[in-house]
């Protein structure tokens, strides 16, 4: 269930691998451009559909935090978080792993839901477009590849 805004790649290391990576959202800052990574919060401790996560962020000089909400959380198969900044909805972001017969196809997707206001005062924070979510999940499954492949 892809949003209109994927990347796609194919890796040589076995879906479960790779969910485990996408799903162990402190260590997100290893693979993203953007995201620093974060801590588990309110008594989460890890992936788990409901679970709750402090999200850190940097572009360029720019720095903000956001809430995140795991909220489908399927082994090897699919990961999704809602992102929210207080009490405004941001984004869902999302992996889907299908199983290859040399490993496997992770898709990242990416759905804006930011209210047409929100789009708008958000562009003192940067570049939050479409193309620049293509562009971020390209470098954040170039480098996931990268590290389960190693």
């Amino acid at each position: 269930m892809a949003y209109p805004i994927a990347v796609s790649k194919d890796v040589n290391a076995p879906a479960q691998k790779l969910w485990a990576m996408v799903s162990d959202l402190p260590r997100m800052g290893e693979w993203s451009p953007e995201n620093q990574g974060g801590r588990w919060a309110k008594g989460s401790a890890g992936a788990a559909t409901g679970a709750l996560f402090r999200g850190r962020n940097k572009n360029g000089i720019r720095r903000w935090g956001t809430k995140v909400t795991v909220v489908d959380c399927q082994p090897a198969k699919a990961f999704e978080i809602a992102v929210t900044s207080g009490p405004l909805t941001v984004a869902n972001w999302r992996y889907d792993f299908e199983e290859t017969a040399t490993g496997c196809r992770v898709t990242e997707s990416w759905d804006d839901r930011r209210a047409p206001w929100f789009r708008v005062v958000s562009r003192a924070m940067g570049d939050h477009s479409g193309a620049h979510a293509r562009q971020e999940m390209a470098a954040t499954l170039d480098n996931l590849a990268a590290a389960a492949e190693r």
